[in-house]
């Protein structure tokens, strides 16, 4: 049976995001999201590579908040994303940040709320377009504030459609080409990463598996495709309107993870992703496992990855997913 498709009522001036329904709280407390009446109120209509990184890209990149919530999955148009990024918060639980610049994909989601910390991690890209579906009440001003495009459904409800085959609030969809016409091209991934021949050394390995305290991933090396397949909490993630996430390079990039100065409605403080900085890392390409050292120096830098010797660590061609994971 084909789902029901139909676009997003206009919302109310940014910000301001409606009380949310009894059932998506219940739903909320799952998923460890922030505050009701700022986060996804689950009432909206239904739905029917470049070596070098030039200083001055082309266009945007398009940033979208994916919930990873058991709920929520599959996800849409994780598979055409340049880069994923899997990000700790409340409860143990994970989301990630699917970014965009190559490919836009028909729809992505389901979209959720943005953290303090992704407007860090942000800050690489030259005036990115972030899709999420709200906020916690005081992390809206620093996003309104950011050298940003914020785009959640109050500001661009023609962008965003439900799923009816979903449960609210894990089924509100973006649609990519109501926010950006095209794809800004490679130029615009300014996020330091070099790609080329492998490094040499290594280990083989044939699957990694990084864990947080309510969520695991695991990455299995294919040879025959090529790429690392996923799986999340145990099961592998399948195809959902479109091909299936395969990326060619996975990152475990161990980081400082502290509290925010913000909380969930729950009272608990969402963790704060240090993405600047350096630490261990390790690189998962053609099956085999690069220890290396990851570098960001400011806020608007790239991360640089690389050997004991000094040496950039290449990542193969292709998506890329970078693991936050917490210093060991």
């Amino acid at each position: 049976m084909r789902k029901r498709v139909r676009g997003v009522r206009r919302g109310t001036r940014a910000g301001a995001v409606p009380v949310l329904l009894a059932a998506a709280v219940t739903a909320a407390l799952a998923a460890g999201c922030t505050s009701p009446g700022k986060e996804d109120d689950g009432r909206a209509p239904h739905l029917e590579r470049s070596h070098t990184q030039p200083p001055h890209p082309a266009g945007p990149v398009l940033a979208v908040k994916v919930d990873n919530a058991p709920e929520a999955r599959p996800q849409r148009g994780l598979d055409a994303a340049d880069v994923v990024y899997v990000e700790p918060v409340e409860g143990g639980l994970s989301r990630l940040m699917a970014v965009y610049a190559t490919r836009l994909p028909e729809a992505v989601g389901p979209v959720r709320s943005a953290r303090e910390s992704d407007l860090e991690l942000l800050r690489q890209f030259d005036r990115p377009v972030l899709a999420f579906s709200g906020a916690q009440s005081k992390l809206l001003p620093l996003i309104d504030a950011a050298p940003l495009r914020a785009e959640p459904p109050a500001t661009a409800p023609d962008a965003y459609v439900r799923d009816d085959g979903r449960a609210a609030p894990h089924n509100l969809l973006l649609r990519p080409d109501r926010l950006l016409p095209s794809p800004s091209g490679a130029a615009a991934l300014t996020t330091g990463y070099r790609y080329g021949e492998a490094p040499g050394g290594g280990r083989p390995v044939s699957s990694r598996t990084v864990r947080y305290p309510a969520a695991s991933f695991t990455f299995t090396w294919s040879a025959e495709r090529g790429r690392w397949l996923i799986a999340m909490d145990g099961g592998p993630v399948p195809a959902a309107g479109g091909g299936r996430p395969e990326p060619a390079t996975v990152v475990v990039q161990h980081v400082t993870v502290r509290k925010s100065a913000f909380r969930d409605f729950l009272g608990s403080n969402s963790p704060y992703v240090e993405s600047v900085g350096s630490g261990r890392a390790e690189v998962l390409r053609d099956g085999r496992s690069y220890e290396a050292t990851w570098k960001r120096g400011a806020a608007e830098e790239g991360t640089a990855f690389t050997a004991g010797d000094g040496t950039p660590v290449n990542f193969a061609e292709g998506p890329v997913w970078v693991v936050f994971a917490g210093t060991p």
